[in-house]
This record gives C-alpha cells, sequence and structure tokens, in this order.
C-alpha cells in the first residue's frame, strides 16, 4: 500500500542491525537515573529544516553530538519527562515535547570533556570499520564481539554502575565515558589477532578513523617532502577521506596504475 517495497523497509527498521544490542529501551515510565528511548542534540535539532532524531542518537554508545561537540539529552529539560515522539496527541512537530509542549532546539548544551569525546568516536570508528571488513560474517563476529565488549565495560569499571550501559540514563553514561577515558583501555582493543589489535591501537590513539587516515596522509606527504596544503578538519563530519589518502600515496607511488594503489591500501 505504501509502493515502497519490503527490501527497502527492511532497511528502515532496525531489528536486524548489528548494533541493535546498543539500542536504548523503550520504556514507559524512567525515574532520573534510568536510560529512555531517545536521545537529541538541541543543535542539530535547531539547524535542520525539519528537525528529525537520528538513528544514532539511540546507541547507548553515543553521548555526545559529533557535529557540535556537547552532550546528548534524553529529556525535556522543562518537565524531566522522557523524549516520545510516537505519543503525540496533536499534530505538532517533532522537536516539541509531547508532555508539556516544550521546544527541545532551546535546550542548553550539555558538556562532555575531550577525552570522553574521544573515546566515544573511537568506539564509533571501530564499529565502522569492523563492519566495512568481509566477508559479513567476519564483520559481524567482530562488531558483536565489541558491542559485548562495550557492553560489559560498564559494570566491570565501577561498581557503582552495575547495570548495563543500555540502562543508565544520558548523563550517567556521560560521566562513565569520563571516567573510562583515564583509564588502561586494554578491555576495547585485545584481539587473539594482532592485526586487529594494532588497527584498534591506532584508531584509539589517534581520536578517531579520519583523523588516523589524515596522519597517514600527512607522513606520505612528508616522505615525498611536499607537504600536502593545511585543511581543516570538520568536527563530526568526513574530514579527510580516502580520496585525499589515495592522491597522497599517488604523488609519494609516482606512475603506478590506479588499480595498484588500491591494491596496496
Amino acid at each position: 500500500r505504501t509502493e515502497i517495497s519490503p527490501e527497502a523497509l527492511t532497511t528502515m527498521a532496525m531489528s536486524d542491525w548489528v548494533l541493535a544490542p546498543l539500542l536504548l529501551p523503550l520504556r514507559e515510565n524512567a525515574n532520573r537515573n534510568r536510560s529512555t528511548w531517545l536521545q537529541y542534540c538541541p543543535l542539530c535539532l535547531g539547524e535542520d529544516e525539519s528537525p528529525y532524531f537520528r538513528r544514532q542518537w539511540r546507541l547507548a554508545s553515543r553521548i555526545s553530538c559529533f557535529v557540535h561537540g556537547c552532550g546528548l539529552r534524553d529529556r525535556c529539560p522543562a518537565c524531566r519527562s522522557a523524549i516520545a515522539v510516537f505519543d503525540q496527541r496533536d499534530l505538532v512537530p517533532q522537536h516539541f515535547c509531547v508532555r508539556c509542549g516544550f521546544d527541545l532546539r532551546t535546550a542548553r548544551k550539555v558538556s562532555v570533556k575531550g577525552g570522553a569525546r574521544r573515546l566515544e568516536r573511537a568506539i564509533a570508528d571501530i564499529f565502522r570499520v569492523e563492519l566495512a571488513r568481509s566477508p559479513t560474517t567476519e564483520s559481524s563476529t567482530a562488531v558483536r564481539d565489541v558491542v559485548s565488549r562495550v557492553l560489559r565495560a560498564s559494570a566491570a569499571t565501577d561498581d557503582s554502575l552495575a547495570m548495563s550501559l543500555t540502562s543508565l540514563a544520558s548523563m550517567a553514561r556521560i560521566r562513565w565515558f569520563e571516567q573510562l577515558a583515564g583509564e588502561p583501555l586494554d578491555w576495547l582493543v585485545a584481539d587473539k589477532d594482532a592485526a586487529v589489535t594494532h588497527r584498534r591501537w591506532s584508531i584509539l590513539a589517534a581520536g578517531g578513523q579520519d583523523r588516523l587516515v589524515a596522519c597517514f596522509a600527512d607522513f606520505l606527504d612528508k616522505c615525498q617532502a611536499r607537504p600536502r596544503s593545511r585543511r581543516l578538519i570538520r568536527r563530526g563530519a568526513g574530514g579527510i577521506g580516502l580520496a585525499d589518502l589515495l592522491a597522497a600515496y599517488r604523488r609519494v607511488a609516482g606512475d603506478r596504475s590506479s588499480s595498484k594503489l588500491h591494491r596496496d591500501l
């Protein structure tokens, strides 16, 4: 009836998503210390032509906005109710609280320490890199392993956080990430495959996959003694991409064919 194929509808759902164990649970009532179903960034909603809630905001492993660097909220700051856009009594835009009508775009920014944001981004990039590997079954197994480590880590690192990460309110998860950022992270990166361990450590050390690629591109250009023009890395967006890396590699490698460059990488 919608004239949308079953395949397209399936991709719009999250039930078969490999990161589904990290989804925040839907609760009819949640006290102050318990998680709620949905998080949001007020600045993102304010910049949207038609405000909408991002899929990534459902993940318990996300505590901040990668675009604006502020913490995600999971409640209306006016009435402290959970965000329940599906429970509207009237047809109003999603960015208004269904309980009191507060405009979520005007909520104050929540601060998150830089170390916690770098760790959060590194975890997200480890997921992204593992999902990009082939074959698919191997990458899914690796992602599920990292997901289980992240879910277990909250209780393992702090006795006061006996609940699973998905059960914690946004502010509690922010505090957990800030604490965790200053402790050893072997629980996250250690793997029986030394190459996997090295790759994850590299992502953590660089503060994310995009910054790691940027450092590698800089290194290649220095080898060629032709520093590339300085580029700003946008917070939260793509930053230095594969095209920049290939361009730097091509300058170093000389006349190698494009296919050989891809194969080498």
